[in-house]
């Protein structure tokens, strides 16, 4: 409440007074609502001065009290140390704030005045209102937007619409030995025709693609094993495999472990000129695949070059190998429930095997009698070993991709990986039957 004026005065001096800069920050303190201060009295004296009711002549209140317009009179306000200011003060320098009664704020705590340097971690916190969690639920979900609408005319990259005339396109399916069956069926009858034919019609034609095989199968073993860092030179083992298989048909087995021992001395020679750095693991690496592509087709070179019966020999050999393929294949996708090798070739099953060599015995049984005139039984014997050594050379071929961690050697036949995965049964299978043939079919020269 403000104090009537003496002077005839009846409006509060307070209100049109301007609010002096504060002499201390307050950007700690919230606003408060806005009302009027008490008007601060003056002296008599000054102009628009004001004797305040029962207070002596030479009192008055200290010119420092002031309210901004815009604040309230809270706990900033101080009257000075003056007996009738109405506030409580312990000596000069220490303000404990107005007495509960005349406070602004009744329940908030009395701020120091600006008389005293205070440190900031003085200033009560209380006074600032505590940050509040806004509930969620008040705040509209964010939905995601929908994805722009193509313009017309246009359709996504890799996409075909669907109609009448075009059906929607599906991925082919693969069998449960996980190929795709009619590309391997189709590229399968297309490697055996490029072996027949010029097998029967014409023998030369068939080194010719026996050496490209050898050729391929190098080039694909020397590509897998870098990834295990090592890097065999490729162009002596091309070179060394082709004249291996070469020499092994037209000069026989001495021949072949000649060609075996100038490829792997010529691949010793050619790697010095890369220095010393993994010398060893390429020669090691290198060695490995003349060994086990050109050494092991100069066995089939072997056989096609016999005398007379040549073609013969190598057809039975073929033969007993796509029955013990086409056998473990039908066997272990009907019957399979007990894995052979489990950390090697996982789809291999034990019923698998057992229809591999059933059907090779059976094939080669017949064959062997009607093309050789050989008993049943030396048949059946030739058929079991082929269906053996071709499901190790299967084995041996997993075990080396997984070592390289590959799944094929290549992705140059469709449905079955690459060439070395058709070859792998068959070149551990040749030296065998050369051996058998050796025994039950005498070359007769």
């Amino acid at each position: 409440m403000s104090h009537p004026d003496p002077y005839g005065s009846t409006e509060p001096r307070g209100w049109d007074r301007p609010a002096p800069a504060l002499p201390w920050p307050d950007t700690d303190l919230e606003p408060g609502p806005w009302r009027p201060a008490p008007a601060a009295p003056t002296h008599p004296t000054e102009p628009g001065g004001y004797a305040r009711p029962g207070a002596a002549p030479d009192t008055y209140a200290a010119p420092d009290t002031y309210a901004a317009p815009d604040t309230y009179a809270g706990p900033d306000t101080y009257a000075g140390p003056y007996p009738n200011s109405g506030r409580r003060h312990d000596g000069p320098g220490r303000y404990d704030g107005p007495p509960a009664g005349d406070r602004g704020r009744p329940d908030g705590p009395e701020r120091r005045g600006p008389w005293r340097e205070a440190a900031d971690d003085e200033y009560p916190t209380a006074q600032i209102a505590p940050v509040r969690d806004e509930p969620t639920d008040q705040i509209p979900a964010v939905r995601d937007e929908p994805e722009p609408e193509p313009p017309p005319g246009r359709r996504g990259r890799g996409r075909r619409r669907a109609s009448a005339e075009r059906p929607p396109t599906t991925t082919p399916t693969t069998s449960r030995a996980g190929r795709n069956l009619p590309a391997a069926i189709g590229v399968g009858v297309a490697l055996g025709a490029a072996v027949v034919v010029p097998l029967f019609f014409f023998m030369p034609a068939f080194l010719a693609v026996l050496a490209a095989a050898v050729g391929i199968g190098i080039w694909e073993m020397a590509r897998a094993v870098r990834r295990s860092g090592a890097h065999p030179p490729l162009a002596p083992l091309v070179a060394g495999g082709v004249i291996t298989v070469g020499l092994a048909w037209f000069a026989g087995p001495d021949a072949l472990c000649l060609g075996l021992l100038v490829t792997v001395l010529g691949t010793m020679i050619w790697r010095l000129g890369d220095g010393p750095g993994n010398y060893q693991r390429d020669l090691t690496a290198a060695t490995l695949i003349a060994v086990y592509v050109p050494f092991l087709a100069g066995f089939a070179a072997m056989l096609a070059a016999a005398p007379g019966d040549g073609h013969l020999r190598v057809l039975v050999t073929l033969v007993a190998v796509v029955l013990s393929d086409t056998g473990g294949y039908a066997a272990g996708v009907s019957f399979g429930k007990h894995p052979m090798a489990p950390t090697i070739s996982p789809k291999k099953s034990w019923e698998g095997f057992a229809g591999s060599v059933t059907a090779a015995a059976a094939g080669s049984a017949v064959l062997l009698w009607v093309l050789f005139d050989v008993a049943p039984w030396w048949g059946a014997l030739f058929g079991m070993a082929i269906s053996v050594s071709a499901v190790l050379g299967d084995l041996a071929e997993s075990m080396i991709k997984r070592d390289l961690g590959v799944k094929d050697m290549s992705n140059l036949l469709p449905g079955h990986g690459g060439l070395m995965d058709r070859l792998d049964s068959i070149l551990f299978a040749v030296p065998v039957a050369y051996l058998l043939l050796a025994v039950f079919v005498p070359v007769v020269s």
